[in-house]
């Protein structure tokens, strides 16, 4: 017996919900149904042809190898519910996005006759309608309801969301209105309004500057009116801050226009006049950040911020949401949703550049979730003089955000209106689901890659198309005047009434002899000045009441009772236990820790990522702990105290070049937190190398940004190899300049804790290089007493206190982990002619300490700098540029070399040795 004889007798619109919802989402669909829509797939695709001829029925064999016989009318209801699939699926590659190239071909197309269907069909009603909640309907009707969706001027990509109530909520609202914006006459004015500030500024700085660079938003100007609608509606939905990243395409045009930066301030940057801060260097106009509060149409006050960028393309993504997580993290803990990030990427960028990936990964992790960035791409179809064909291998320059099932929308920039609605899409997505969402807008670019460039030299058939349209302001005029809604001579007003403030802007700003250069979120950083080289070197008081001291040891060396832990875990908190309240002697985890739980019972937050660093690489840290049998976490930093500040401490995801982004971001919107990025070997933060060059060593300088971002760097030679053993010192030495940073490379856990409470207690920020150990981690002399973590401060070098001056020939100078190595031969040697001098800070050179010590020690007639990295690496250049007294010293290091170290060990120790040797008898030579 056929036991799916009642399809002759249902109603069909049932089994085309019922299939409708077997396509999206399989498994939702009880056992037999979902068996017989698998037999009635697998028999349609096999045996296409041979139904074909059947008028009256189609028999197809179910996956449990039973029979079906499916009446026509069954049937064809079947394949309309496939032709919705195919336009919910396919729709994008066949819409009118492109305003200035012929799409390229895209096969099967959504032909009804690919789905079964014919000719005949159209007329015939359908319940397969009422999914599309538009009733039973004719066919044609159906196809005309699709094609306004899915392929008009948005073309949108979701099928591949795994969670039904997403696909739900998209497509219900996409039913409404067949996806097409719906806007009064007054909201119409408005969008031009804005759109013709974004037309009329390019036109007044192309005429005004003529030549110059300025990267203008022609060809996608309808960004502008978008991202202002975006705000408008996001403040109504109770988003309190914005924070942007966008590179230098459209940047001045968004800074006058949305971030309501005034023209004078970008008509001085034109003129090329000085600054007004003596010593800063700046930075090109269209690099600029900006921050401004901005009160929408309803009265509701949002605070804008846009942060400055490089010319690296896409390097601001993870800084930005950064910013936002901290801005989350200081101001809206229970309501994340209240900043909202926003990304503006160009298609060349965001289809090539890796760190885009990292940061898409990073959007749903605990220690990186912002809780959905809106993602724009200001697609000219052309990277600089690169056509999109030879720029990626994939369909869509947005594919990335596939990686995490974000809707894609494709929207025509001409088609303001469209460029509006998807905006207003994503932002009502965004803030339902916290995830990111994508726009494609789609436009050209209407010069050369700057406008001193020829762009028919490579794209000549583009260009002239180009030179031939109109602009979206003028597209968006003639349809508002065809339709009433403006009269003639309105957008002429509009223009007239927009160029005179920026003249009256521009005469302003020629009064001005120097032009000024604003950081970005000061309302963040009241109360922090700017710190000198001189005040860097000053004595900051880090110590701590003994008694504070213990309490904090006591809470982070006792476990949960009611919890069960590793033995090992055990084992290591009584051996922290016993370190402090018994020995008292604190090896390298200890004073780190007692540093992050002194902050924060003083009422810091500490924050710290990275690859592993929970546990530490080295297994030193053990910050997070891990119930034996659930694997909870236990974090005893956060156990402290009642008023305690908090202690974020999360693994990263696989990536440095944007975490470290992220962090940075992070640190640069909460200076109040101490910020750290530990790298799981030093030499990992060459993935970062971009974040460093850019915003690390230059953000000062260049946009009179201050960020206290710590970096740990795993360094050290201990036989490994070439791989982990440097962490490439001689890079960021070679960064360091007047007052940009600190780099410290420290031998002691007391000095360790000094540094770290030192970076919070000054009332500036500095970028903190620190060089960290790996085998120092347990060396038996690398400790310290509870007492020199209580009194003292940081030391920038540590003198060597059993040298009896007047026996003291040879004066050697060190850093980091070396000294511990030549402290064993001296102590085995039993030289006492040695005198041992710890360099604990590398930049800014404590100059004058060192002076001391070779006065201290004038008998002394050999002057060694030691190291153990070779000779172009290391310390020694950077000693050399900015110690003149370095010019006198005897170096002993390895010899030159391309790689940091041997793979051998036999040949690691003996050039080791060598050095060693060196240091001790001046008569051995490299």
């Amino acid at each position: 017996m056929d036991q799916f004889s009642f399809l002759n007798a249902a109603h069909t619109a049932y089994f085309a919900e019922l299939y409708d919802q077997y396509l999206q989402f399989p498994d939702s669909v009880e056992p037999s149904w979902r068996a017989f829509f698998q037999g009635f797939d697998f028999g349609k695709e096999i045996y296409d042809e041979e139904v074909a001829s059947s008028k009256d029925q189609q028999f197809v064999e179910s996956s449990d190898g039973t029979v079906v016989n499916i009446p026509e009318n069954v049937l064809k209801e079947f394949q309309v519910v496939q032709l919705i699939d195919g336009y919910r699926t396919r729709g994008h590659l066949f819409t009118k996005t492109n305003p200035v190239r012929e799409r390229r071909k895209y096969v099967p197309t959504l032909d009804i006759e690919n789905f079964g269907l014919s000719q005949d069909d159209l007329d015939t009603d359908f319940s397969a309608g009422e999914i599309l909640g538009i009733g039973t309907t004719s066919l044609k009707n159906i196809i005309d309801h699709l094609k306004k969706i899915y392929c008009e001027s948005i073309g949108i990509e979701y099928m591949y969301i795994r969670k039904p109530e997403e696909i739900k909520w998209i497509q219900n609202r996409l039913n409404v209105n067949e996806n097409h914006p719906d806007f009064s006459s007054d909201r119409k004015k408005h969008i031009l309004k804005k759109l013709n500030e974004a037309v009329s500024f390019e036109n007044f700085l192309h005429r005004k500057y003529v030549g110059q660079k300025r990267f203008s938003l022609e060809g996608n100007e309808s960004l502008i009116p978008a991202l202002d609608a975006l705000i408008e509606a996001a403040a109504e939905k109770d988003v309190k801050e914005f924070v942007m990243g966008m590179a230098h395409r459209g940047r001045l045009n968004t800074l006058t226009n949305i971030f309501g930066k005034s023209a004078e301030y970008i008509f001085s940057e034109f003129d090329g006049k000085d600054y007004e801060q003596e010593i800063f260097d700046g930075d090109v106009k269209y690099h600029l950040g900006w921050t401004s509060c901005r009160t929408t149409d309803s009265g509701k006050e949002i605070n804008l911020n846009i942060a400055p960028n490089p010319s690296h393309l896409e390097t601001v993504g993870p800084v930005v949401q950064g910013i936002a997580r901290a801005k989350q993290d200081g101001h809206y803990l229970g309501s994340p949703k209240n900043v909202l990030p926003i990304i503006v990427h160009g298609d060349a960028a965001i289809a090539a550049q890796g760190v885009v990936y990292e940061t898409v990964q990073m959007s749903q992790l605990e220690g990186y979730r912002t809780e959905g960035t809106i993602h724009i791409v200001v697609n000219n179809q052309i990277g600089f003089t690169t056509n999109y064909l030879d720029g990626r291998s994939s369909t869509y320059c947005t594919d990335v955000g596939k990686v995490t099932l974000s809707p894609v929308l494709h929207v025509n920039a001409d088609d303001v209106e469209a460029v509006v609605h998807a905006m207003l899409f994503a932002l009502d997505f965004r803030m339902e689901f916290g995830r990111d969402v994508f726009i494609d807008l789609l436009g050209y670019r209407k010069y050369g890659h700057n406008e001193g460039d020829e762009p028919r030299f490579t794209q000549p058939k583009l260009y002239k198309a180009i030179a031939k349209h109109d602009n979206p302001r003028d597209i968006y005029a003639e349809r508002l005047l065809k339709n009433g809604v403006i009269e003639k001579g309105y957008v002429e007003k509009l223009e007239e009434d927009y160029k005179k403030k920026l003249e009256e802007d521009l005469e302003s700003s020629r009064k001005e002899e120097t032009t000024q250069i604003f950081p970005i979120m000061q309302d963040e950083w009241e109360g922090f000045s700017y710190g000198s080289e001189s005040d860097m070197m000053e004595t900051v008081n880090t110590g701590v009441d003994i008694e504070e001291l213990t309490e904090v040891a006591e809470k982070i060396t006792q476990l949960p009772e009611d919890k069960k832990f590793l033995k090992k875990i055990k084992k290591l908190i009584n051996m922290r236990h016993e370190m402090y309240f018994d020995k008292n002697q604190l090896d390298w985890g200890m004073g780190e820790l007692l540093a992050y739980g002194t902050l924060l019972k003083e009422g810091h937050n500490v924050r710290m990522t990275g690859q592993d660093c929970e546990r530490g690489t080295f297994s030193h840290r053990h910050a997070v702990l891990k119930v034996e049998d659930s694997e909870e976490e236990v974090i005893l930093h956060n156990k402290l105290a009642e008023d305690q500040g908090h202690f974020y401490i999360y693994n990263s995801l696989l990536s440095e070049y944007a975490v470290v982004g992220f962090d940075y971001g992070y640190a640069m919107a909460n200076p109040k937190t101490l910020s750290i990025w530990e790298a799981q070997f030093g030499d990992f933060s060459n993935g970062a190398q971009i974040m460093i060059d850019q915003y690390i060593s230059a953000a000062e300088d260049k946009w009179k940004l201050q960020n206290g971002l710590v970096m740990f760097l795993p360094h050290g030679y201990e036989g490994q190899g070439a791989e982990h053993s440097s962490a490439r010192m001689e890079r960021y030495l070679q960064l360091c300049a007047k007052d940009n940073m600190y780099v410290a490379d420290v031998t002691t856990p007391a000095n360790l804790f000094h540094l770290l409470r030192r970076q919070v207690k000054v009332g500036f920020r500095k970028p903190l290089i620190v060089f960290t150990p790996k085998s120092l981690l347990r060396h038996p002399k690398v400790v310290s007493t509870k007492e020199e973590f209580a009194n003292g401060s940081f030391q920038t070098l540590i003198d060597d206190e059993t040298a009896d001056v007047s026996k003291i020939k040879s004066l050697v100078f060190c850093t980091g982990k070396f000294y511990y190595d030549l402290l064993e031969r001296k102590e085995k040697e039993e030289r006492d002619d040695v005198a041992l001098v710890r360099l604990e800070q590398l930049f800014p050179i404590p100059t004058s300490r060192i002076l001391e010590i070779i006065n201290k020690y004038e008998q002394a007639d050999d002057l060694v700098w030691a190291q153990e990295e070779p000779r172009n690496m290391g310390a020694y250049s950077h000693l050399l540029l900015h110690l003149k007294e370095m010019r006198d010293f005897r170096v002993c290091s390895r010899k030159f070399y391309g790689s940091p170290a041997a793979g051998s060990t036999v040949r690691f120790k003996r050039r080791h040795e060598r050095v060693i040797d060196s240091v001790f008898d001046k008569t051995i030579n490299d």
